[in-house]
């Protein structure tokens, strides 16, 4: 687990490297046996390590890994670029087995996070945050986003969005039954996550006024 460890680290945060450790192995395999073919993995090799790495090593950690903490100790705005935003690399230290503390390091579009989705979260400097890793190799971590403070507060605001939306269209027509349905769904849907006794006595309120409109 430790050698795979380092392999998926190597290749999610050195993506130059890998492209140039591809295509020395695979030259040098084609020149061995006098077979062009085995240039052809290099590209599609390439690409989908630059696609998928860091998912592949997100959910390797999150499946094999032991959970602790770490704690962003260095923020630096670079000058490149990634969708408009600026690159930012990071410095961590990270909770080993024995309490104590190591360094590791990442960067905007090195960071693995879990769950594995089309966005980058990473939490506040300062903070301590969950993360999961590989016993002897905690340099490889990755960023279990949704049980930090920020991500659980994230996902709480999600929820109530659909609440607000809904609420807005009953206090428009408090008639429309469709209306009411869809407020009482995304309260209820909240309090399957959260508890909150007002959205409780909301729902009943809500379901006494839709049978009155039956």
């Amino acid at each position: 687990m430790i050698f795979i460890s380092k392999i998926l680290f190597f290749t999610s945060h050195h993506g130059f490297y890998t492209v140039v450790i591809l295509l020395a192995f695979f030259s040098l395999l084609s020149f061995v046996t006098k077979k062009a073919w085995f240039l052809a993995p290099i590209i599609p090799l390439a690409i989908l390590n630059g696609v998928a790495g860091q998912y592949l090593n997100a959910w390797f950690l999150n499946k094999y890994g032991i959970e602790s903490t770490a704690i962003i100790t260095s923020d630096v705005e670079t000058n490149s670029t990634l969708n408009d935003m600026y690159i930012h690399d990071y410095e961590a230290i990270v909770k080993k087995q024995d309490g104590k503390f190591t360094s590791t390091f990442f960067s905007t579009t090195s960071a693995t996070i879990y769950p594995i989705e089309n966005a980058i979260r990473i939490p506040a400097m300062g903070q301590n945050f969950p993360v999961k890793y590989i016993p002897r190799y905690e340099k490889n971590i990755v960023i279990l986003y949704d049980q930090s403070e920020e991500g659980s507060n994230r996902l709480k605001y999600e929820k109530l969005a659909p609440i607000e939306s809904a609420k807005i269209k009953y206090e428009a027509d408090r008639t429309n039954k469709e209306f009411i349905e869809e407020y009482i769904a995304a309260l209820e849907d909240y309090l399957k996550s959260y508890d909150r006794e007002e959205y409780k006595e909301k729902i009943e309120e809500l379901k006494t006024e839709l049978k009155q409109l039956k």
